[in-house]
């Protein structure tokens, strides 16, 4: 059950600069405002969630947490539905996202608002992740139809390939800072491949999920999406429901770490995006108000509230006083202007604050910012933090927040070193004009996005792995369908068909006659090159490569029928390859002219080779038999040149 607080007529819009602080660096009063601002998301009753707007404290509404029956209860019916979702056409599955992604941009306006009241995100900048997450949709309705196995090169009579297939149920669990636009790009890749979602919204913006749900599932079979509101208990009994085969999150390090670790006894395939600590690294040779105009939209945007915001920058010597007074100049502006939202809440709001008294404490110095203003809400200025070192926390954890921490190194090497140092490994930037600073950047830094002279942007479809404890696998992008996929490879073969009947194998040649024409398998030219010939002591019966129905029409003891003299180069040319090649399967040597008859039937019918691990189990090759006047006469086969590409490259 959800229960909303009356909005006021002016909600849909930004709020007014009037509502932050006039000076954001007045700080009287702080300590107060700071200790009585009251949690964004309480439990003020058992089992609810009491949401409150972080722009002044008031009521956003209460959402009902689900019990761990609820949860339960909702894996089942996500597995129920996953069967017929399944075999839905793929391009009816994508159809039903367009729907989807149709229906989000209808009521983008109502996601924002509520987006804005539940989480403090500006406005536009909210509608700007609705449109997002329906963009996303549409992306994975086109991509999903697309998403195709692989064709494989085996025998001619065969076919061998691969398909994809969904994991089955995913439990998507994501956060409040872009609720829309993340919550999206899991979904749709699931649901677009075939499985069914579970999906828990943060219990920051819990209204917002349950819309999100509500608009989606509309559109598509009951149970196909189930969402489940609450906080850390329900995400820990949805993780750990062994009818879950994947778990996507998005969101702190610890959380994930927790969810590996239940994941490594359930089995489930684990998708994480976790916390990050981005570098931005600013070369000497760039201009530096410009650096600083990258660094302030990198630090401050969103109130520092992205998972990829520059979190410490490193400045060259040379550029470094009119970078930093070129910084302190963009974040008063913004600060001045009331550019930024609220943090979520007082929760994240402490946690800043006790990373900057940290770093103040060990010597750093704000120049801009660096306190909780006074006034309700959970508001924190634009701060710029300088004579910081590597061993701060507000350098060494992600902050979250709108502060900028700087600090000064001799050269790019130095400022490179840096920025590889750490235990997380999302992204990083770097401003410069030299392309020898700038590969070596994008070979060495141990992240899984690099930008260059770019804080933000990038072309649609990449996708990146994070490294450390940033998370693992690909969280975004085309290759998140593979995430969600398993892949199966299929074989096959030639079938015998009932009153059908196989050639009996001949007793001597180690059963040759069942393996004679089989067609060889890519990289046994020279086996079967050397096998067709004979040894220079074997009998001209043993010469004539005779098919196992034609040896059956030779007479013991007689000869074989004479073939076409093999062409004196190939031979030659093919000797000098089969002469360096590795052993071949042990094989029946070529009968002495003493043999008796049948022996040399037997051998002159064979290939002159034991069957090999890798032949076909069934069929041969269409190719080889008699002659077409139905004389008896074999087919000379063509030598095969070991260089050769195999059939069907």
């Amino acid at each position: 059950m959800t229960t909303f607080a009356p909005s006021t007529p002016d909600s849909r819009t930004p709020e007014p600069t009037a509502s932050a602080p006039a000076d954001p660096r007045d700080a009287a009063g702080a300590g107060a405002a700071h200790t009585e601002h009251t949690e964004h998301a309480e439990h003020h009753a058992p089992g609810t969630l009491t949401v409150l707007d972080p722009r002044d404290g008031t009521l956003v509404g209460d959402v009902a947490e689900a019990d761990r029956e609820a949860v339960v209860d909702a894996v089942r019916r996500a597995r129920a539905a996953q069967g017929a979702w399944m075999r839905t056409p793929a391009a009816a599955r994508g159809e039903l996202l367009h729907d989807a992604a149709a229906a989000l941009r209808e009521r983008a306006d109502e996601l924002a608002a509520l987006n804005q009241r539940e989480t403090g995100k500006p406005f536009d900048d909210s509608r700007g992740g609705v449109l997002a997450g329906a963009d996303t949709l549409r992306q994975y309705a086109e991509l999903g139809p697309l998403h195709r196995g692989l064709s494989l090169v085996g025998a001619r009579e065969a076919a061998d390939f691969t398909i994809d297939q969904p994991r089955g149920v995913v439990a998507a669990v994501t956060p409040w800072n872009d609720p829309v636009a993340v919550a999206c790009g899991l979904i749709g890749a699931a649901l677009v491949t075939g499985n069914a979602v579970v999906h828990k919204p943060s219990e920051r913006s819990p209204h917002v999920g349950q819309l999100l749900g509500e608009i989606v599932s509309a559109v598509l079979p009951p149970d196909v999406l189930v969402t489940v509101s609450g906080g850390a208990a329900v995400g820990a009994a949805l993780t750990e429901q062994p009818d879950v085969d994947v778990v996507a999150h998005v969101g702190s390090t610890a959380t994930g770490r927790r969810i590996a670790r239940v994941a490594a006894l359930t089995g489930a395939h684990v998708v994480l995006e976790n916390g990050g600590d981005d570098a931005l690294i600013v070369d000497a040779d760039v201009d530096p108000a410009w650096a600083a105009e990258q660094a302030a939209i990198g630090a401050f945007a969103n109130a520092g509230q992205i998972c990829t915001s520059v979190e410490r920058v490193y400045v060259h010597r040379d550029v470094a006083d009119a970078f930093v007074e070129a910084l302190v100049a963009e974040a008063t502006r913004r600060n001045d202007r009331g550019e930024l939202g609220p943090l979520v809440d007082g929760r994240l709001r402490d946690e800043v604050q006790c990373q900057v008294d940290d770093a103040l404490a060990s010597g750093a110095r704000a120049l801009v910012g660096g306190a909780v203003p006074s006034g309700p809400g959970s508001w924190y200025p634009a701060t710029v933090l300088v004579d910081c070192t590597p061993h701060m926390t507000v350098v060494q954890e992600e902050t979250f927040g709108p502060v900028a921490p700087v600090q000064v190194v001799d050269d790019f090497d130095e400022g490179l070193r840096l920025a590889c140092a750490g235990r997380y490994g999302l992204a990083a930037t770097v401003l410069t004009g030299s392309i020898g600073h700038a590969n070596r950047a994008m070979a060495e830094l141990p992240v899984g996005t690099v930008k260059i002279n770019a804080v933000f942007g990038g072309a649609p479809g990449g996708s990146a792995q994070p490294r450390g404890e940033s998370g693992a696998g690909f969280g975004y992008g085309p290759e998140l369908l593979d995430e969600m996929t398993l892949t199966k490879v299929v074989h096959y073969g030639t079938p015998v068909l009932a009153g059908e009947r196989r050639a009996a194998p001949t007793a001597s040649a180690g059963g040759a006659d069942e393996t004679a024409g089989t067609a060889r398998t890519a990289g046994s030219a020279d086996t079967a090159a050397s096998a067709s010939r004979p040894s220079p002591e074997a009998s001209p019966a043993a010469v004539a490569p005779v098919s196992g129905a034609a040896a059956a029409t030779v007479p013991a003891g007689a000869d074989a029928p004479a073939t076409d003299p093999v062409d004196t180069e190939t031979e030659t040319e093919t000797d000098t390859h089969t002469a360096t090649a590795p052993p071949a399967a042990p094989r029946a040597s070529a009968p002495s002219p003493s043999a008796d008859a049948d022996s040399d039937a037997a051998t002159t019918a064979s290939t002159g080779r034991t069957p090999h691990p890798q032949d076909p189990a069934e069929g041969g090759d269409p190719d080889e038999g008699t002659g077409s006047e139905g004389t008896g006469s074999p087919v000379e086969q063509p030598r095969v040149h070991p260089a050769q590409p195999a059939e069907g490259d």
